[in-house]
C-alpha cells in the first residue's frame, strides 16, 4: 500500500473457506439492498463498472446482471485466496461479463475508465476512506457513477432487550473497533464524498428487522467464528464463553421468550455522479 492514506486495516474476519461461504450467505440477505441501490443510482445495461473490494464476487455477479451481457464487470480484492474463490464460481456461473483481478483498485491501472466503481463494505478497512474515494474516481470517466455501501453496526440491538444477542453484537463491534475499521463509516458517507470532491451524493438506509424465529441469527454465529481467533488474541472474550456450538440457539430462544426483534447494522447506501 501507499502512503496516501489508502492502506488498509487488518481485515479481522479472515479469507478461510468458511469466512467466504460465510460472505455469499450474508450477501443473500443483503442482496435485495444492493440492487435496490445500484437500480436507484443508475446502472443500467452495457455499462462498464469496477467493483471494490469483491471478496467472493457477490456484488459482481449482481452488477453483472443488471448490465446485462452487452457490459462488464471488473472485480477487484486485495485477498488471493478471494479472488480465486470468485473466479472459480465465475466459471460455474459460466459468467461472460466479469472479470476478477488481485490488488488494491486504488492502486492498479486499468485500460480505459468506467461508467460506474461501486463497492459494498470496503471503505470501512481503508485508513483514510476519503482519499480511497478520490483514488478510486480517477477511474471513473466525467459524469460517472461513485456508489457505496457501508454499514453502521450501532443500530444492531434487540428489541426488548435480549442479552445474549446484544452481547454478541458488543463482541464483533469491539473486535472490528480494535482491528482498526470504522464500524459507522454508513453515517459518513455523506461528508467523505463531499470531502473527496464529488458533489453531495444521494442516500438510502435499509436494514433487516424480524422476530427472533425469523431473524438469520446463523449469519451472527458464523462471524463470530471468523472473529474468534482475533477476539482470544485481543482477549475480548474466548471460545469457551462464547459457547459457538449453541449460542444460536440460546440467542434465538431469548429473542422468542421476550417476544422481541432483532435489527441488523444499518445499510446505508451513497451515490454521486463525478464532475466534469
Amino acid at each position: 500500500m501507499d502512503a496516501a492514506g489508502t492502506s488498509q486495516s487488518s481485515y479481522a474476519l479472515g479469507h478461510s473457506a468458511h469466512e467466504l461461504e460465510r460472505l455469499t450467505r450474508q450477501a443473500e440477505v443483503f442482496a435485495p439492498f444492493t440492487r435496490q441501490l445500484l437500480d436507484e443510482a443508475g446502472i443500467r445495461p452495457g455499462m462498464r463498472i469496477l467493483d471494490v473490494g469483491c471478496g467472493a464476487g457477490d456484488v459482481t455477479f449482481l452488477a453483472a446482471d443488471l448490465v446485462g451481457p452487452s457490459g462488464e464487470v471488473v472485480g477487484t480484492d486485495h485477498a488471493t485466496a478471494a479472488v480465486e474463490w470468485a473466479r472459480a464460481r465465475s466459471q460455474q456461473r459460466q459468467a461472460k461479463n466479469v472479470e476478477f483481478r488481485e490488488g488494491d483498485p486504488t492502486l492498479i491501472e486499468f485500460d480505459g475508465q468506467f461508467d460506474a466503481v461501486v463497492g459494498r463494505f470496503v471503505l470501512m478497512y481503508y485508513s483514510d476512506p476519503i482519499a480511497a474515494i478520490r483514488k478510486l474516481a480517477r477511474h471513473v470517466r466525467s459524469d460517472g457513477l461513485i456508489i457505496f455501501q457501508e454499514f453502521d453496526m450501532d443500530n444492531a440491538r434487540t428489541y426488548p432487550p435480549a442479552q445474549t444477542l446484544d452481547r454478541t453484537l458488543a463482541w464483533i463491534r469491539q473486535a472490528f473497533d480494535a482491528t482498526g475499521a470504522h464500524t459507522q463509516l454508513g453515517l459518513e458517507l455523506f461528508r467523505m464524498f463531499l470531502a473527496a470532491g464529488l458533489p453531495a451524493p444521494a442516500l438510502r438506509l435499509d436494514a433487516v428487522i424480524a422476530g427472533g424465529l425469523e431473524f438469520p441469527c446463523e449469519i451472527l454465529v458464523a462471524v463470530m467464528q471468523s472473529l474468534l481467533p482475533v477476539m482470544d488474541k485481543l482477549e475480548i472474550t474466548s471460545a469457551s464463553e462464547v459457547d459457538l456450538p449453541t449460542l444460536g440457539e440460546r440467542m434465538r430462544n431469548e429473542v422468542v421468550a421476550c417476544r422481541g426483534v432483532v435489527l441488523s447494522p444499518a445499510i446505508i447506501g451513497a451515490w454521486s455522479r463525478k464532475p466534469a
